[in-house]
């Protein structure tokens, strides 16, 4: 079954160096336009060129939205980027939705898809022992790539207390 990823999981793990994790954990990994559009992979920003990379090796994969309509009603309380990669994994039957948003993932969950984020995909990863210090790459992920964590949640995450993928 596939799985379907927002921008925020995809651009948060390349700027630390952690994309592969999405490969080894969930294999091929499906992104709507707009999110690929996000990605911007064509400039030459922190995590542009492992992202690319991924593109091309083809383990991320574009793929259109065919319902349209449904898209851009969610839009009304989503991003487009969000709003196509839930559509999208309606459309697919995705086993996985990647989100990082809470907004998205409230809209996502009430859908009945399955969600989860950079911090399962981190937690998970070293829950397996594929990752070296889980503070050190948290701590990287808010520095390198500003990505927000309440402290709650942080410690939280730390006590390995929230479901892992």
């Amino acid at each position: 079954m596939p799985v379907v990823s927002n921008t925020s999981p995809i651009l948060n793990l390349a700027i630390i160096g952690q994309l592969s994790l999405l490969n080894r954990q969930f294999g091929t990994i499906l992104i709507p336009l707009a999110v690929h559009e996000e990605l911007r992979v064509e400039m030459d920003l922190p995590g542009s060129q492992i992202i690319r990379q991924a593109l091309e090796a083809g383990w991320i994969q574009v793929k259109e939205v065919r319902d349209k309509p449904f898209a851009k009603v969610l839009q009304h309380n989503l991003d487009q980027g969000e709003a196509e990669a839930i559509a999208l994994a309606l459309q697919t039957g995705a086993q996985w939705t990647l989100l990082d948003e809470r907004e998205g993932r409230r809209v996502a969950k009430s859908l009945g898809l399955r969600v989860t984020g950079v911090l399962g995909i981190l937690l998970r990863a070293h829950q397996e022992q594929k990752l070296g210090s889980l503070e050190e790459v948290l701590q990287e992920l808010r520095e390198k790539a500003g990505f927000h964590i309440r402290e709650e949640l942080l410690s939280e995450v730390l006590k390995g207390k929230i479901l892992k993928p």
